[in-house]
């Protein structure tokens, strides 16, 4: 029965593949500005309603923002998943990708921190969410003559996951999988000085408590945990996409003080929250990113926006 059922998962996890890479293929013989914005429209009006997408963001601001207009978590329904749906095939465009995003001048007050600890080889680590561009500053910062180290982890789909992360590799090198061989690279990447970029806006079920959007949540410690213990300078990083949908601006903020990790977490939400409520389209309202049947504080009147 298991060997049944593993071989139909095997079936399943082939066809989904085979119909992303077609429909990836398509969207690449496409020229690049005409490729980005007809992915953006795809998952925004094809992929958001048959993947369950929008209901999950629906769900996710009742939690979050509960006092926002009906009009407004509409747009959002349909905008977030076209966001992700550039961003994907961003990653897929490689060096077409890496032309557009090589010329940006980053902005903000993290600039003046970043090139002094660039100076004395001190290493850096990046923390952002899945937010506008997220994956421009490893592209720019690779030209830049700075290579940033990202950690991935490792998809259910095995197919999908093989061109997957090659394309990760391909637009900016080094990346290191969430295993502990992987995290021991990365460790050794940091310590020697490099600088590495932190996805750090999922829920983690064995993370500390922090708020977000003044709901409790829990996070991962591991960002600000290996910023203490090697001295690295630890950043928030943004990057907003414009309103032409193709280029971006990187905004780096003031670092976070060394602390101990729960208060530089938190300091990291408190700069994501702000980033998000000034451009609620850009960050990824699809993640379950908060769980109140089990860290409680949850709106009651959630199934009704459902």
């Amino acid at each position: 029965m298991a060997q049944s059922t593993s071989f139909s998962k095997n079936i399943s996890d082939y066809a989904v593949n085979l119909m992303a890479r077609s429909v990836f293929g398509l969207f690449l013989s496409l020229p690049y500005e005409t490729r980005i914005r007809t992915a953006g429209w795809v998952f925004s009006n094809i992929v958001g309603p048959l993947s369950g997408a929008r209901k999950r963001i629906r769900k996710n601001l009742a939690i979050g923002w509960p006092d926002m207009p009906k009009d407004q978590v509409e747009a959002l329904c349909r905008s977030v998943p076209g966001q992700f749906g550039r961003s994907i095939i961003e990653i897929y465009s490689g060096a077409e990708f890496a032309d557009r995003v090589k010329d940006i001048t980053p902005l903000g007050p993290g600039v003046a921190h970043l090139a002094k600890a660039r100076a004395e080889n001190r290493p850096i680590i990046f923390v952002t969410g899945h937010f506008g561009g997220y994956d421009v500053p490893r592209s720019y910062y690779l030209h830049d003559g700075m290579p940033i180290g990202g950690l991935y982890r490792d998809m259910a789909n095995p197919y999908f996951n093989a061109h997957y992360v090659k394309a990760m590799c391909t637009l900016a090198e080094p990346m290191f999988p969430r295993d502990r061989r992987g995290m021991g690279k990365m460790i050794k990447f940091l310590k020697s000085g490099g600088t590495i970029a932190l996805l750090t806006d999922q829920y983690n079920h064995e993370g500390e408590l922090v708020t977000f959007f003044g709901q409790p949540t829990r996070t991962a410690m591991s960002a600000a945990e290996l910023a203490l213990r090697y001295d690295a300078l630890l950043m928030p990083i943004y990057t907003i996409r414009q309103p032409d949908g193709l280029s971006f601006e990187v905004h780096l903020e003031e670092p976070i003080a060394h602390s101990d990790p729960v208060t530089m977490m938190q300091s990291y939400y408190d700069s994501l929250e702000k980033r998000v409520r000034a451009n609620p389209d850009q960050w990824l309202w699809i993640h379950r990113r908060w769980r109140p049947e089990r860290d409680g504080a949850a709106p009651t009147t959630i199934d009704s926006v459902v």
